[in-house]
């Protein structure tokens, strides 16, 4: 387990790339405050989970984090693939859902540890853990009532050459 721990927290080292090409490509409206900071701070902070604490505690909320990116990734697989594979693209919304859903379930996993009595080695990666799904929880919140209420940040169509926001729904 602890080293599939391991190749957890060097795949954060591969998902902060994504932030180096945002960066690279000048895909400003992609590099966010969330963005930047999630993929800034996801590899230090593992590397004291895996590194203290493999294994256990982290891997259910590592393992809800892989599923949501491969989710997430098709997704953008999919918008690479140009505007043909537009129609295809109708679900961004619900994939900030799961993302939603993944922070609350790992609060709610971390929360646990404070409601009942159980050991654990090192008990300030519960305040990390806990503290890190509190404020991604916020912060995803925060994106989505930007992006889906506001529609600030509407997914976009593809029509007559031209890429156009799409409505909320």
């Amino acid at each position: 387990m602890a080293w599939t721990c391991w190749l957890y927290y060097f795949s954060k080292f591969i998902e902060m790339l994504d932030t180096i090409f945002f960066v690279l490509r000048k895909k400003n409206s992609q590099v966010t405050f969330l963005h930047v900071f999630h993929h800034s701070i996801m590899p230090f902070t593992w590397w004291f989970g895996v590194r203290f604490s493999a294994g256990g505690l982290g891997t259910f909320h590592a393992l809800l984090n892989c599923i949501v990116h491969v989710i997430m990734y098709t997704y953008y697989a999919l918008s690479a693939l140009g505007p043909a594979y537009q129609k295809y693209l109708w679900w961004k919304k619900y994939m900030t859902t799961i993302q939603l859903v993944q922070f609350v379930l790992i609060t709610a996993h971390i929360g646990q540890f404070f409601m009942k009595d159980c050991p654990y080695q090192f008990p300030v990666f519960l305040y990390v853990i806990g503290s890190y799904g509190l404020i991604f929880l916020f912060l995803f919140l925060h994106f989505y009532y930007h992006a889906y209420t506001k529609g600030k940040r509407l997914p976009k169509v593809f029509q007559n050459g031209n890429y156009l926001l799409k409505k909320s729904e």
